[in-house]
């Protein structure tokens, strides 16, 4: 069957609005899937090993993931409306404060300025969420957060598997555990839209690099430390699998 010009119009100008709606109500993420850096340039020699850009940047990228999830996870603790939302909360805040610990106790060490603030886009998630409630609240929560964690899986394997820097190693392995067990508990929720998320996890939309890169401390800014939570008794190591979607 042929097509009219004035239909094919008709037909191209409703999908681009069905993608710019799309990228309005789902923030896409840039960033996250691969380190910034060059894993063949090394930038310092400690004696815990070589310390490469991509070594240094992945160290920066764990703890800026943790000042816009932490915040989140608190508020999906609060604001959460099932007892899934509640405990994939609280998971999210006990596995940021465990990497933030670590960061802050290797950053010294090898030298690398660790940022007090998300970047802008990640503060730009926080806002998106907050601005919903309910269900919506749910939903926006668990998709912004799952594609985030799918992005940097990968991208922890690769820094695990080419770094020479003993610390960094040690912060990989932690961030593995950690990104694993948020990616179960996120879809043990009900609420992930697995095609959506694939789209946006392997088709981000290009953003400048200032929207996402988390900015510099002030100088004599003091380190922003994220709390602790033992109160809350979450193990965030070897999670039980989340059922599948196709299982009754």
């Amino acid at each position: 069957m042929r097509l009219s010009r004035s239909r094919v119009g008709v037909l191209v100008l409703f999908g681009a609005m069905i993608l710019t709606l799309t990228a309005l109500a789902f923030p896409a993420v840039l960033g996250l899937d691969k380190p910034a850096g060059d894993q063949s340039r090394v930038v310092a020699s400690t004696r815990f090993g070589p310390l490469t850009e991509a070594d240094r940047d992945f160290v920066v990228k764990v703890r800026a993931a943790g000042l816009w999830e932490y915040p989140l996870g608190e508020m999906v603790m609060e604001r959460g409306t099932t007892k899934a939302m509640k405990t994939a909360g609280e998971h999210l805040v006990v596995g940021h404060a465990g990497l933030d610990a670590k960061c802050r106790e290797i950053a010294p060490e090898l030298g690398i300025t660790l940022p007090n603030r998300a970047s802008e886009q990640q503060e730009g998630f926080v806002a998106s969420v907050d601005a919903r409630s309910g269900k919506e609240f749910d939903s926006a929560a668990v998709n912004i957060m799952r594609v985030t964690h799918g992005q940097i899986f990968p991208a922890i394997a690769n820094v695990r598997a080419a770094t020479r820097n003993t610390l960094v190693r040690q912060l990989a392995d932690l961030a593995n555990d950690t990104v694993l067990d948020h990616i179960t508990v996120l879809e043990k929720t009900g609420l992930v839209e697995y095609d959506r998320v694939t789209f946006q996890q392997t088709g981000p939309a290009k953003l400048p690099r200032e929207k996402v890169t988390p900015p510099p401390p002030q100088p004599g800014e003091r380190v922003l430390v994220l709390k602790p939570r033992p109160d809350l008794d979450v193990n965030t190591a070897s999670p039980a699998p989340a059922p599948s979607p196709a299982a009754p």
